[in-house]
């Protein structure tokens, strides 16, 4: 008997992709107008840093938030929640926002001696190039393209590539074998995220691929499943947590206490949303922050466009580039 039935197949690539997008690191080896949500006042038990809004027909929106927080002294923390491939007024708004901070700490599993990402540079890595295959299935951009690490407030906060890989091998971890665990977890409970059975997924799968507006339908499938990811994240790596998530956030931390003792008021943690609950357990409970306040901004506008292919239309002008290529 195989492994993965019929249903459970296509499932599985659901929750690889959302997973990639939403958990795995970026890794550098060797969005219409923006739109700015208003900050509203958050509680301790509504800190959320990814959701999918649904919009009924319309369509609906992935969203992240970003969360401030403040000690007594008056520096404030922002956790800014991120997705790794996204509308590019998204990460263009993200640029805005960056601006007025004292620095901006930042993911990236990259070797010691690397310099900062490039637009548009080619990923040597699997998990990378899965990445950007996923952006031009659906039509979206990627983070490392858009974002400017660049710019003098950066600061990388995450392990380098060679501690990273040491760590994993010392605990016999691997991204993918992390991503195979929780996934069959969740199928041997009879359900990925949100309540959904295979079943369920099938029937989506269904309307995906039969619906004239097929690219819109697959980043609704993997949006509303992401929306689901901080809670898969939390499981991580069991008691001892992972490397992916709990080392690379002491990494975090540990700049950032850096950071503050060197005075710096306004500081922002450019993270992978499934990073951002952990963090901010440590800021309230270790650190003397409260939040007071929460920003969503959407990360990609699900609503239907008509500059939207339909998955047929898509086929056949693939199909024609092939074709030119021979």
């Amino acid at each position: 008997m195989p492994i993965l039935n019929r249903f459970q197949r296509p499932l599985f690539l659901c929750f690889v992709a959302a997973f990639s997008l939403a958990v795995l690191p970026n890794l550098l080896a060797e969005t219409p107008a923006v739109e700015k949500g208003k900050s509203q006042t958050v509680a301790t038990d509504e800190i959320k840093f990814l959701r999918f809004t649904e919009g009924g027909h319309s369509g609906g929106r992935l969203e992240t938030s970003i969360i401030t927080y403040r000690n007594d002294a008056g520096a404030t923390v922002r956790l800014v929640g991120a997705v790794h491939i996204g509308e590019k007024s998204y990460y263009e708004g993200l640029n805005d926002t960056f601006r007025g901070d004292d620095a901006v700490l930042y993911e990236m599993v990259k070797p010691k001696d690397a310099g900062v990402p490039k637009p548009n540079q080619p990923s040597k890595s699997g998990i990378g190039q899965f990445q950007h295959y996923l952006k031009d299935t659906l039509n979206l951009d990627f983070q490392l393209d858009d974002v400017d690490y660049s710019r003098p407030n950066f600061v990388h906060a995450d392990l380098d590539a060679e501690t990273f890989e040491k760590m994993q091998a010392e605990r016999g971890e691997s991204m993918f074998t992390l991503m195979i665990r929780e996934m069959m977890d969740a199928m041997s409970k009879g359900d990925v995220a949100n309540g959904l059975s295979t079943d369920d997924l099938a029937g989506e799968l269904i309307t995906m691929f039969c619906r004239p507006d097929g690219e819109r339908q697959v980043k609704l499938l993997l949006a509303r499943h992401m929306g689901d990811m901080e809670k898969t994240a939390a499981g991580l790596g069991g008691a001892d947590g992972s490397v992916i998530l709990g080392e690379r956030n002491k990494a975090a931390l540990k700049v950032l206490t850096r950071t503050l003792a060197e005075g710096r008021k306004h500081i922002s943690v450019f993270y992978g949303a499934a990073h951002m609950a952990s963090l901010s357990d440590t800021l309230q409970k270790d650190m003397g922050f409260k939040p007071v306040s929460v920003e969503w901004r959407m990360a990609w506008d699900l609503s239907i466009r008509a500059d939207h292919p339909s998955f047929i239309e898509g086929i056949l002008r693939d199909g024609l580039k092939v074709l030119d290529q021979d």
